[in-house]
């Protein structure tokens, strides 16, 4: 078989059902060889950079690879975005790409990434944004470098990787002749036995004496399926649970130990549970910018550090952890869980101050809907087991702070790498992996614009997922910077097209709504429809996003940023 057939049976018998991809001619023959795959649908994109984040969003909350491919040189080069989000977020993805033919490198060869001659060189390049990059250079290497690739996205941290194949081995007459098929095996990263004992002391004295314990969980904690069991972690142990914004809902936000949200857009409730809490419980998150209060050098003075990532990189990365223990998620707090009980029996119920934004007054302002109610408004019809995306933006800080999960739901928002429109498009990802679940997307008019055209792709594969698109015609959290730092804005507002009328040019169901019960009825009408649907939201320009600089509260984040300007004038 050619190398592409072979590459696409190694894929079938790994268990990809799915592959998202750009057109070219240096993959032509693995765009034939999908076709005539009976286990795996291709996805064809209008942008080989959708394709990257799709992939993302197929491997976002399952424990498969997700795959996507380009063909050489500008095809394979819009990727590099979708393989950030991956190594930023975790997510297990493998990316195909040509390669200029090997006895052509650094002869003028179009699309030559070789790196020769004045050539960009990819490998270098696909190097920094993979855990590895492979050059095939012998056909009959191709099922050992996919199998060990496969694996390698799998290992401990879960991340990218990538393969080169070259024009000249796609060529008639070069031939696989030893297929085999990839076997994965994935080995769990299990904690030190001797570690989750010191933990477990550190934890149950802490307990013992009325010291307050409080688990900060992150997205770790979902990527392992760690929701049953830290659920019974802190209700045995009565200890309250704050959450990074990527790991929202890890146990449904209405439980009584639910504090709510840590982070710059995040609760008071939680805030005000870290600022009293003396130990300090971190597991499945890295400690990163937005879960720091940009990264504040005092966030744990007087606070005992134990730290849990399935990295051992990601430990100690910012903050020295006092305790720490290199593990999968779930497999540490069923480990801690164990050796507590040893040493902690009955808890006396926490008193726990309740999450407040369900509570929280919304003021009546001139414009439109206020994007509160309108995240107010996703949240209270979002249906069990669905899926809430953000992409990043102001629409992020509403959605993360007055939406409440139930148990099943989940939400996520891009990571550290942060592109605006990852999530417009990792959506038909997210849906495609999961069919059964409702996917929705609250998505920038800056974030939509910049990748909305891959609705075609939704449509032509029969993909119902739901964008709601924050529309004030501006980038909102870049106006608010230039103000805070400058005092003045500029390039900041454009003007947007009719979203409604272009998703129903595309073939999609389109609303425009300027009120919350237009709203409501337009939700409501896209979740029963099972059609990709674009609600078009017109929201006020004069409401602001709940900030705090300070885990101390917003108004002593403000006394702080004066203090600062002061001692600068």
């Amino acid at each position: 078989m050619q190398v592409y057939e072979a590459v696409v049976k190694g894929l079938e018998s790994a268990g990809v059902d799915t592959a998202f991809g750009g057109n070219g001619e240096n993959v032509a023959s693995l765009m034939l060889a999908l076709k005539h795959s009976r286990r795996i649908r291709p996805i064809m994109t209008r942008h080989e950079q959708a394709a990257s984040f799709m992939a993302c969003g197929y491997a976002m909350f399952t424990d498969r690879l997700g795959v996507c491919f380009a063909t050489v040189g500008p095809g394979a080069f819009n990727l590099f975005s979708g393989l950030a989000v991956a190594m930023s977020d975790s997510y297990p993805v493998l990316a195909i790409t040509g390669y200029v033919s090997l006895d052509w490198r650094g002869r003028g060869a179009v699309n030559d990434t070789s790196g020769l001659n004045g050539t960009p060189d990819s490998q270098a390049m696909f190097a920094a944004t993979t855990k590895r990059s492979y050059l095939l250079t012998d056909v009959n290497d191709t099922c050992d470098v996919l199998e060990e690739a496969v694996n390698l996205a799998f290992e401990g941290r879960p991340g990218p990787v990538h393969i080169h194949v070259p024009q000249n081995l796609t060529h008639r007459g070069v031939t696989v002749d030893e297929y085999r098929d990839v076997q994965v095996e994935v080995v769990a990263v299990r904690p030190n036995p001797a570690h989750v004992e010191t933990i477990a002391e550190v934890l149950a004295d802490a307990l013992r004496v009325g010291r307050r314990v409080v688990v900060l969980s992150g997205f770790g904690s979902i990527r392992s399926h760690a929701e049953a069991a830290l659920q019974r972690f802190v209700e045995r142990f009565q200890i309250p649970m704050l959450t990074t914004l990527d790991g929202k809902g890890i146990i449904p936000e209405r439980h009584p130990l639910a504090v709510g949200v840590f982070s710059e857009s995040g609760h008071a409730s939680a805030w005000k549970a870290f600022r009293e809490a003396d130990v300090v419980l971190a597991i499945g998150n890295s400690l990163s910018q937005h879960a720091t209060f940009g990264l504040r050098e005092d966030l744990f003075d007087g606070k005992v550090l134990i730290q849990i990532n399935i990295s051992a990189t990601e430990i100690g990365k910012a903050y020295t952890a006092d305790h720490a223990l290199v593990s999968d998620a779930r497999l540490a707090v069923e480990a801690i869980t164990e050796a507590l009980e040893k040493r902690i029996d009955a808890v006396e119920p926490a008193r726990v101050d309740g999450q407040e934004w369900e509570a929280r007054r919304i003021p009546h302002l001139p414009g439109k809907i206020h994007p509160g109610r309108l995240a107010q408004a996703i949240g209270r019809m979002l249906p069990d087991d669905s899926v809430l995306l953000a992409d990043a933006g102001a629409h992020l800080a509403w959605l993360g702070y007055y939406v409440e999960l139930e148990k099943g739901q989940n939400f996520r928002k891009t990571g550290a790498f942060g592109p605006m429109s990852a999530h417009v498009n990792g959506a038909i990802g997210v849906k495609l992996a999961h069919p059964g679940r409702t996917v929705v997307v609250g998505c920038g008019d800056g974030c939509y614009s910049m990748a909305g055209f891959e609705l075609m792709t939704a449509v032509q594969n029969d993909v119902p997922v739901i964008w709601v698109i924050f529309n004030d015609d501006e980038y909102k959290l870049v106006k608010l910077y230039q103000l805070v730092e400058y005092a003045e804005t500029a390039l900041v507002d454009f003007q947007n097209p009719d979203f409604a009328a272009y998703a129903r040019a595309c073939g999609a169901d389109g609303y425009c709504v300027e009120t919350l019960e237009e709203f409501e009825d337009a939700f409501g009408a896209a979740l029963s429809s099972g059609r990709p649907s674009v609600i078009d939201a017109k929201i006020t320009r004069w409401a602001l996003p709940h900030y705090s600089s300070s885990p101390n509260g917003v108004i002593h984040g403000i006394w702080e940023t004066l203090e600062e300007r002061i001692r600068h004038l």
